[in-house]
């Protein structure tokens, strides 16, 4: 691991521009020798940054990796992914979990190349207002596709600043972190320092993982017995064998119970499920 900053903490916020530079050769002498090879970071295409953004929401990158590699040999760009059907879309994001964010995606698509031409803006408003973009993935859409200097906070980020900053508090809040994450901004690269900060991330977690001293954690709940697993089983069986009667699709998982009446009403208010007269689909 290397040298340790913790305690430094000789400002207001707990940082100062000395620290900050400590923490910048820290990070980025991590970065030269153990930086990832991940595929979204060999691009600055906005339409597949915009789609791992998405897909790296509440998904470990390991799982993302394929997926994402897959996802895009199917659909290239944003033509290709607005005119895609529901199901076809749902089908190469299966496995991934929380399949609304497909169709977010896809309206997202459409709504670029209705409003913006077929090019995703660079104007964080005008980001949030596509389906599925928060501020956060703004931020990290504007760092990575555009190379411009937002301050935005992670899990692995928040790693970071707490594990330097804030070494004896035990609920840090993101409204504490935020001033420092931007006074660490490297405003010459900031593609290449979150690159490297969320690495940096990543491997402080496994040693002694700060983010649980955050005021914001929140462990996730196991999968096994979880609407999240009722909503996958939704969806395989639908993928599998088209539109269903009720019957025929609790027929089609084993033990069919509340879990899978609640998670299929929640599927088909949000609409990844259809339900036309009495039949459910996926289009």
């Amino acid at each position: 691991m290397p040298e340790d900053n913790q305690g430094d903490v000789d400002s207001q916020y707990g940082a100062s521009l000395d620290s900050i530079t400590r923490l910048r050769r820290l990070v980025y002498a991590y970065y030269e020798q153990h930086g990832r090879d991940l595929p979204w970071r060999k691009t600055s295409d906005p339409y597949r940054i915009l789609v791992a953004e998405v897909m790296l929401q509440q998904t470990q990158v390991d799982r993302v990796v394929p997926r994402y590699v897959s996802f895009i040999q199917r659909f290239p760009d944003f033509a290709s992914l607005a005119s895609a059907s529901s199901s076809d879309v749902l089908r190469e994001w299966q496995g991934m979990g929380y399949n609304r964010r497909a169709l977010s995606l896809q309206k997202a698509a459409t709504g670029v190349i209705a409003s913006h031409g077929g090019v995703l803006p660079q104007d964080k408003a005008a980001l949030m207002k596509l389906p599925g973009v928060g501020s956060y993935s703004a931020s990290a859409i504007r760092a990575f596709a555009f190379n411009l200097p937002d301050a935005f906070i992670e899990t692995n980020i928040r790693t970071v600043f707490i594990h330097h900053f804030f070494p004896e508090e035990a609920r840090v809040t993101d409204a504490e972190i935020m001033p420092i994450v931007e006074m660490a901004v490297d405003r010459d690269d900031p593609r290449r320092w979150y690159q490297a900060l969320m690495d940096y991330g990543v491997m402080l977690k496994q040693q002694d993982n700060a983010s649980r001293r955050s005021a914001h954690y929140r462990p996730q709940s196991g999968f096994k017995g979880s609407r999240r697993q009722a909503r996958g089983e939704i969806l395989r069986v639908l993928l599998n064998r088209g539109r269903l009667s009720t019957d025929d699709l609790q027929a089609g998982i084993t033990e069919w119970n509340v879990l899978f009446e609640d998670a299929l009403g929640a599927m088909v208010k949000e609409g990844v499920v259809k339900e036309r007269e009495g039949r459910y689909g996926l289009d």
